[in-house]
């Protein structure tokens, strides 16, 4: 007959899945797309240009060969600049704007190359300004500090033998000292995004590769556990077996009933050990195991268990529809019962005060179902310690026995375990 107490259904809801993000890698720079990308190919080869890079480069020389212009501009304004002269500047300058496709494969070179063409062309200035922008992303801070200072003292020389016709000397060096200054600082600003993005990914890498060493060490302490709990059971077995071999040693005209009947536990006692033993060497068997699991009860004390939580204060609604409990295999039965006592701790930790439903059912052949579900917490829950690991071991537990656990958020706000377990 099934037992029941404050029979209510039990909803199943399905945890919520979460999509990974994804990041297209034609979105990002390329050397900051290949270092995102654990897969990336890095076999020194120099990274291929995204369609950002291409986009980039092209807004570049367009603001290159603009500032060039209007550097042009200001030759027909100098009188006594020689006509050969403006020529060659236009030259330069056109030079100087092709070799800003340049800038990715040799951005400190071709910056320093422009800081002399700055003397004697002024179409090349934006030129120059993208290639010191270029060297502030790519390079360390020595290598813009030196060429942002070699290009505001090229700045007083230039103005002083080409003079601005229209700006007095000190406004217009003063202007280009504050553009170079600018130009670096804003490059700087983009390193700096730069490596924050790369210092977080390689914390996350770190903060996933801790925990999943603290999942494999806590495995490995939960096949160590498993196996000393078998271990105890084992040795009790062999315990009962030789307690009977030796009654028949000792008791040669012990009746053939009596006879029959010891023999009968020493069978079913070798049967149940050699179970346990093939238990235990396929936990150590096991790559990968969870979390610590002491010695329990079986399935029968899942009627205590209820009642020391309904004692602690838990409202507990507790539903049993088990054919023939006592035919539940001892290793099952332990399972249920760390399942269910496992879950009610963790509402207790996490949902003081809600109700719990717990629900056992099965039979022979259907296997036997454990669901325990709580609603969502009252009010703000203080935190408590706790190492996170408990779920993981329910997980591998009901591996081991043959079966299967879900455990996740409900549509409510609560929270849900269920473990399916083999009862042939």
């Amino acid at each position: 007959m099934p037992t029941v107490s404050k029979d209510k259904p039990v909803r199943t809801a399905p945890a919520p899945l979460v999509p990974a993000p994804l990041v297209r890698r034609w979105l990002l720079p390329s050397a900051l797309a290949d270092q995102l990308d654990p897969d990336a190919d890095r076999s020194g080869r120099r990274s291929r240009r995204t369609a950002r890079d291409w986009l980039v480069d092209f807004v570049c020389f367009l603001l290159a060969v603009l500032i060039g212009l209007l550097g042009a501009d200001t030759l027909e304004q100098e009188p006594d600049l020689p006509y050969a002269w403006g020529v060659a500047d236009q030259l330069i300058g056109a030079a100087a704007c092709a070799a800003v496709w340049l800038r990715r494969r040799w951005p400190a070179g071709l910056a320093v190359a422009l800081v002399p063409v700055g003397l004697v062309s002024v179409t090349s200035a934006g030129a120059a300004l993208v290639s010191l922008f270029t060297v502030a992303v790519h390079r360390p801070f020595r290598y813009t500090a030196w060429l942002t200072v070699a290009n505001v003292l090229v700045q007083p020389l230039f103005y002083w033998v080409r003079p601005d016709p229209e700006l007095p000397y000190l406004g217009t060096v003063l202007l280009g000292v504050l553009l170079a200054v600018t130009v670096a600082g804003w490059g700087m600003l983009a390193r700096s995004k730069r490596q924050l993005l790369l210092s977080l990914r390689d914390r996350a890498r770190r903060v996933e590769t801790e925990a999943r060493l603290r999942s494999e060490q806590a495995q490995r302490l939960a096949r160590e556990a498993i196996a000393r709990e078998m271990h105890d059971v084992l040795a009790h077995r062999l315990t009962l077996l030789s307690v009977h071999a030796g009654a028949l040693e000792f008791r040669p005209d012990a009746s053939r009933e009596e006879v029959a009947r010891a023999a009968g536990v020493i069978r079913e006692s070798a049967h149940e050990a050699l179970q346990d033993l093939r238990e235990i060497i396929g936990v150590l068997r096991a790559g990968d195991s969870d979390d610590a699991g002491r010695p329990q009860p079986t399935l029968a004390a899942l009627d205590a268990l209820v009642a020391e939580s309904r004692q602690a204060g838990m409202e507990v609604t507790f539903v049993r529809h088990v054919t023939d409990p006592a035919a539940v295999p001892a290793s099952v039965g332990r399972t249920a019962y760390r399942v269910a006592q496992e879950a009610l701790t963790n509402a207790r930790k996490h949902a003081p005060g809600t109700e719990v439903a717990l629900s056992v059912t099965g039979a022979p052949g259907d296997g036997l179902a454990v669901s325990v579900r709580n609603g969502p917490p009252e009010g703000d829950v203080p935190g408590v310690p706790g190492s996170g690991q408990g779920l993981i071991g329910l997980t591998e537990r009901a591996t081991l026995a043959g079966g299967t656990l879900e455990h996740g958020p409900t549509a409510d706000g609560g929270f849900e375990v269920r473990a399916r377990l083999p009862w042939g």
